[in-house]
């Protein structure tokens, strides 16, 4: 946040407004109140940085300072002259440690200067007919991540209408990652139906973490499922996208969608680690919601249809599945646990001692989960 040092005292009216109309010419009654000054803070000047007038650059005096407890739950804007009898929107996430993280508003700017297009940012006229095991692997990896990136986008839908508009930056990054969803959606769906392949098989597995996700009983619990857990392994796929992809076009899919994936993740980590760090309480919340989430997602990790499509796409077919595939496809689950834990870590949620994860059984050391936290 940019801090004013000497913050100038409100702009006062330099005219008489005394001799304004009392009435418009229909005999309606004129309100000037808004002409002769108001509480707001005249004088407050941001000044735009090298990339523009940014949501960092306009948090200045008054207007930057988030409340912990917003007095009113209207959509008027935070800082301005709100009137008595303005209507309750009946919002429910009133608490800062609610929806807030610190990075939220450099968050929010990152976002919308990295929008792309999944129509034209895409060198789809490069696909290269693949083998027909491999193309297979590809659509089914991409008819799994059309279904549940969306989830992404629902679950922010789902909670943004009950957040106090006072929290507007948050309010406003959670759309940018609703398009960002929209479009992870329309790129591996493109990618199933563009190269003769299709979309193909759907199991329960799937819906079954996202219902669990979509179901949490507090945004917070949400927050946990989504991001840490959910997210954050779909992240680590498309870190690994290099390895799984059997061209170029596949790569440049994986890297776009990585860095919008990343943004989520690190608004996710860090609202609950500012809202560990304000309310220790709300940590066991978080727990419950994890210690469900975890065998949700173990189940689903280990389906047949996704590890084995993964394992093809990492020996580059079926003839080496057995001796390469299954051996890189056991080291990206260890990499998605590991970085799992890690962000636990970081969000200030320790699940070391608590995870039901059989860390022995996937070769995970616990001093690495540790550094990597650091």
């Amino acid at each position: 946040m940019t801090v004013v040092e000497n913050r100038p005292e409100p702009r006062k009216a330099n005219k008489d407004y005394s001799g304004l109309p009392e009435a418009s010419p229909m005999g309606a009654p004129l309100d000037w109140a808004w002409l002769r000054g108001a509480k707001s803070e005249w004088g407050v000047r941001p000044k735009p940085s090298p990339r523009g007038l940014t949501m960092l650059d306009i948090a200045v005096g008054a207007y930057g300072e988030v409340p912990d407890h917003p007095q009113h739950r209207s959509m008027a804007p935070r800082g301005c002259d709100v009137e008595g009898d303005t209507p309750d929107m009946g919002y429910i996430l009133n608490k800062k440690t609610d929806v807030w993280a610190d990075n939220t508003r450099e968050l929010y700017e990152e976002a919308v200067a990295r929008q792309w297009s999944a129509t034209r940012d895409i060198p789809w006229g490069d696909l290269q007919e693949l083998d027909d095991d491999v193309e297979h692997a590809m659509c089914q990896l991409c008819t799994l991540l059309t279904e549940v990136e969306m989830i992404a986008a629902d679950l922010p839908a789902k909670w943004m209408w009950r957040m106090n508009h006072d929290f507007i930056e948050a309010k406003m990054f959670l759309c940018t990652q609703i398009m960002d969803e929209a479009r992870h959606a329309e790129v591996f769906r493109k990618r199933a139906l563009s190269n003769g392949g299709g979309l193909l098989l759907s199991r329960s597995g799937p819906t079954s973490l996202l219902r669990t996700i979509i179901e949490a009983k507090t945004y917070t619990q949400a927050t946990a499922l989504m991001h840490l857990l959910g997210e954050g392994f779909v992240l680590d796929i498309f870190r690994m996208g290099e390895l799984i992809s059997p061209s170029d076009v596949e790569k440049r899919m994986f890297r776009m969608c990585m860095q919008d994936e990343a943004r989520h993740v690190a608004y996710g980590t860090m609202h609950l680690r500012y809202a560990v760090e304000n309310d220790p309480d709300v940590a066991e919340e978080i727990h419950e919601a994890l210690d469900h989430g975890e065998m949700v997602l173990t189940e689903f990790g280990t389906a047949p249809d996704v590890s084995t499509a993964l394992a093809v796409l990492l020996a580059g077919g079926v003839e080496h599945v057995e001796d390469k595939g299954f051996p890189l496809a056991l080291e990206m689950t260890k990499k998605q646990f590991t970085s799992y834990l890690a962000r636990c870590e970081r969000a200030g949620v320790s699940r070391l001692e608590r995870t039901q994860i059989p860390l022995d059984l996937l070769g995970i050391d616990i001093e690495t989960i540790k550094r990597s936290a650091a």
